[in-house]
This record gives C-alpha cells, structure tokens and sequence, in this order.
C-alpha cells in the first residue's frame, strides 16, 4: 500500500456534523493542515466523504 497526504483546504464551518468527523478522525483540524496516511480502504472511504474539502497526494 502507498501512502497519500492529505491536505485540508477548505473551512469545516458549516459542514455537516459527519463530514466535520471524518476530518478530525484524520487529524485535520485546520486549514492547510496535513497528514500522510497508509492508503486503504477505510482511508478511502474517508477521502471520499470529504473529498470536495481535501486535496489528496500520493507520497514516495
């Protein structure tokens, strides 16, 4: 499995309350904040319910 980095880049206000989950259960609190994770499934699932507030890089 690679690992991606995830990059919060738009504000949590006003999200829903699961969407607002998901980004603290990745760890992103604030704008610009990043993580580098194990890709997998769950990991994707994840970017995948906030993926219009993330941008998502694969790491080498």
């Amino acid at each position: 499995m690679a690992d991606v980095k995830i990059t919060l880049k738009k504000s949590l206000i006003g999200r829903p309350q699961n969407q607002i989950a998901t980004a603290k259960a990745l760890g992103l609190t604030k704008i610009r904040s990043s993580v580098v994770k194990t890709e997998s499934d769950a990991i994707t699932g994840m970017v995948n319910t906030i993926a219009h507030l993330v941008d998502v890089e694969e790491v080498k």
